[in-house]
């Protein structure tokens, strides 16, 4: 790998030693002194000589959220002990992401402990951490994000103490391009930095909402606006009673408004979406007898099905839940079997529906939300934004109701996007995607979901051919697969592309590099 002459950084959320830095010619820094004008000190355990990397299959992973983080762990599982993962993270956490990196105690998981294992062959992994770790472990309880969160993290550094850092290395940075040229594939990181890699894995996670386009455009880069709900400043600032307006009735919604609940917020909450619909409480119903009728796949048929079988289970006594829980194991192969036409379809009618049904709100939040709207404090409107004026230090939030042509205003000191992970990879910002797709390498999904993958993660160029270096995990891919944001969905696509990559390695020899460190752009000998 090849760094910049800058000490390195040990304020990695997994301490000292976690990230290494290596000089550009290939040697390794000195546990102390100078480099230029430049004073080292550093742990010299963290410091090895990259020499027993030149015999190794590298893997790159972009992104230590939990898709990424999950992978690295099942690969090292799964990979012969020569090859070498580089987990490359921008933010300062590894293995918790946007999602679980919360500091919300309040912030609670949407599945049940039980079913939040990250790993498939050890169903109760997540539930005995628990128990080992002091707390209690009820497989049907919804635990708080954070906690799960510190236990991915607890599995990494597990890993990084049994496997040693020779096997799976940390670098915090954030990758700007991958050059192909030539072999191994080189990924170019902010500072100058590079780091060569014989496969490269994006497991970039979720992006910030997109914006919804009105007259005013200007107003997205005033201070009235926050465009990302999980930023820092996101619900900071506000006066206890300031009229908060909330783009967006999902799950997202829901931690904004029980986030603004905990802070002492007591003036009004809007909420506005298209179809104003909310997430459907959990709810511990009996199952109802089992039923063998196979699964339709085009959604006006599914949705029928769906209807009669609810029917049939509330009248001998259960409820709707079972009905979609029972499809969950089923749903990427619906979601396959159906055409292209039939997908948008869904997407276009259904899909609102089916998300309320299938990420629900535990119990416990369900109150709050429940007790805030019957209180006025939390009023959900139902319409499309069209545009935003400002006027004596407040905005005019103008939408179109659903079903009427005429306009209505709600009056707000401050509007957060709580609208969904931005998915049309056209329109985000990030360099490394902007930089892939702007050459070629990799190509939107026909649906805008994320990036075009094949059954095995592989990622497909600009015409369609199949990288054999490329690939993709997380909610990146969820054009071909649909479900692919829950923990149990991602679990199992880690799972089975980590057992692909290991079959790579196995089959082929590794790169060796060249002795020297070269930055991209450079000409090589």
């Amino acid at each position: 790998m090849s760094l910049t002459r800058a000490a390195p950084a040990w304020n990695s959320s997994l301490g000292k030693g976690a990230v290494r830095d290596f000089r550009p010619n290939g040697q390794e820094f000195a546990p102390s002194g100078k480099i230029g004008d430049t004073e080292l000190t550093a742990d010299p355990a963290a410091f090895r000589s990259t020499r027993a990397s030149q015999s190794m299959t590298t893997i790159a992973i972009v992104g230590a959220g939990f898709s990424g983080t999950l992978l690295a762990l099942h690969l090292l599982r799964r990979c012969p002990p020569p090859t070498r993962l580089v987990l490359i993270e921008r933010n300062s956490q590894f293995g918790r992401g946007l999602a679980y990196g919360t500091g919300n105690a309040s912030h609670i998981l949407n599945v049940p402990a039980g079913r939040m294992s990250a790993f498939h062959d050890r169903p109760n992994d997540f539930l005995d951490w628990l128990r080992t770790s002091g707390q209690p472990a009820d497989a049907g309880a919804f635990v708080p994000r954070q906690t799960f969160g510190a236990y991915v993290r607890a599995l990494l550094n597990d890993e990084i103490k049994r496997s040693g850092r020779d096997r799976l290395e940390l670098v915090r940075g954030q990758v700007l391009g991958i050059d192909r040229s030539s072999r191994p594939l080189v990924l170019a990181l902010d500072r100058d930095r590079s780091v060569r890699a014989d496969f490269a894995v994006l497991a970039s996670g979720n992006f910030p909402p997109e914006t919804a386009p009105v007259a005013n455009a200007s107003f997205y880069d005033s201070s009235f606006y926050r465009p990302d709900p999980w930023a820092a400043n996101a619900l900071t600032e506000l006066g206890p009673t300031d009229p908060v307006l909330l783009i967006g009735t999902g799950l997202t919604t829901m931690d904004a408004v029980i986030s603004l609940l905990d802070q002492g917020h007591i003036g009004p909450i809007h909420a506005l979406s298209r179809r104003g619909l909310l997430p459907r409480r959990h709810a511990s119903v009996p199952r109802p007898p089992p039923e063998h009728a196979p699964f339709p796949t085009s959604p006006t048929e599914l949705t029928r099905f769906l209807r009669r079988e609810t029917a049939r289970a509330i009248a001998q006594g259960s409820g709707w839940q079972p009905i979609v829980d029972e499809l969950r194991p089923f749903t990427v192969d619906v979601w396959q079997s159906m055409s292209l036409p039939d997908r948008r379809r869904f997407l276009r009618h259904l899909r609102p529906w089916w998300d309320v049904h299938r990420h629900r709100m535990a119990g416990s939040v369900a109150d709050r939300i429940d007790a805030a709207m019957t209180s006025g404090q939390l009023r959900i409107s139902v319409g499309r934004v069209r545009d935003y004026e400002v006027r004596d230090g407040m905005v005019d939030v103008l939408y179109r109701p659903r079903g009427r042509d005429t306009l209505d205003t709600i009056r707000v000191v401050r509007v957060v996007n709580c609208s969904g992970p931005g998915a049309d990879y056209e329109r985000i910002q990030e360099p490394l995607i902007k930089s892939l797709l702007s050459e070629g390498v990799v190509r939107p999904d026909p649906l805008k979901l994320g990036l075009d993958v094949t059954a095995n993660c592989a990622l497909l160029d600009r015409s369609g051919a199949i990288s054999r270096r490329l690939f993709a995990v997380g909610p990146v891919t969820k054009g071909a697969f649909w479900e692919m944001t829950a923990v149990p969905d991602i679990r199992r696509q880690t799972e089975l592309v980590a057992e692909y990559l290991a079959g790579l390695v196995r089959s082929a020899a590794p790169a060796a590099p060249p002795a020297t460190e070269s930055h991209p752009g450079e000409q090589r000998g």
